[in-house]
C-alpha cells in the first residue's frame, strides 16, 4: 500500500495506524503548491478532489476520506483491536467519534489555517470550537483514550488534528484533560514513528 500524506495534516491519523497495525507501506509526500507528489506523480490522477489522505491499495485501487481509510486498515487487522467488529453497537460508537472529529473538530480548526482570516472571524470560530471541545472533554472525560482503556482508530484522528491547537495558539488551558490526552497519545510508540518520518518532531 501507498500512503499519499502532507506533514502534520490530517493524514498522520492512517500513517499512525498503518504503524500501529504494522502493516507494510510505502509514504508518498504531496506538495499542496504543485499537487506533485515526491515520487513524482500527479496527486490529482490520484485523487479529483486534490487534499490528503489518499491510499493506494495493492490492488491499484484508491481509497480517500480519513474516516473511511482508518476503518479500513482496522478491518484488515481486525486482531489489533483498534475498531471492534462491524456491526456491533461499540462500532456505531467508534463512527459516531469520527463523525464528530471530522464535522466538527478538523472543520472548526481548519478556517484558522487561512492568512487572511479577520480577528472577528477568528473569534467566532474560536468560541465554536469551544463549544466543541466542551462536548469533547466530557465525552472523554478520565479515560485514557475515547473508547476507554485502549487506543482506537479515532484516537489517531482526533490526535492529528488536536494538535494544531499548539501550532494555531489555541489555548487548551480550559481542558486540562485534553491537553493530557495529547501527551499520552504522543508518546506511542507509532505515534512517534510516524512523527518522525514527517519531520514532525526531531
Amino acid at each position: 500500500m501507498k500512503l499519499y500524506f502532507v506533514p502534520g495534516t490530517c493524514s498522520l491519523a492512517p500513517h499512525i495506524v498503518l504503524r500501529e497495525a504494522g502493516f507494510s507501506f510505502e509514504l508518498d509526500r504531496m506538495d499542496p503548491a504543485t499537487r506533485r507528489t515526491a515520487s513524482g506523480e500527479d496527486y490529482l490522477q490520484v485523487n479529483p478532489k486534490g487534499y490528503v489522505p489518499a491510499l493506494r491499495l495493492d490492488n491499484g485501487q484508491v481509497l480517500t476520506e480519513v474516516g473511511v481509510i482508518l476503518q479500513y486498515l482496522a478491518d484488515q487487522k481486525p486482531e489489533t483491536g483498534l475498531a471492534p467488529a462491524a456491526g456491533t453497537l461499540e462500532r456505531y460508537r467508534l463512527m459516531e467519534w469520527l463523525s464528530f472529529v471530522s464535522t466538527e473538530i478538523h472543520k472548526t480548526f481548519s478556517p484558522l489555517f487561512n492568512p487572511k482570516i479577520t480577528p472577528e472571524m477568528r473569534d467566532d470560530r474560536l468560541n465554536l470550537l469551544g463549544r466543541r471541545l466542551d462536548v469533547l472533554a466530557a465525552g472523554l472525560g478520565t479515560k485514557p483514550f475515547l473508547m476507554g482503556k485502549k487506543f482506537c482508530i479515532a484516537d489517531a484522528y482526533l490526535f492529528a488534528v488536536l494538535r494544531w491547537s499548539h501550532r494555531l495558539q489555541v489555548d487548551l488551558g480550559k481542558w486540562p484533560n485534553l491537553r493530557d490526552y495529547l501527551t499520552r497519545v504522543s508518546s506511542l510508540p507509532s505515534v512517534q514513528a510516524a512523527m518522525k518520518a514527517e519531520g514532525l518532531t526531531k
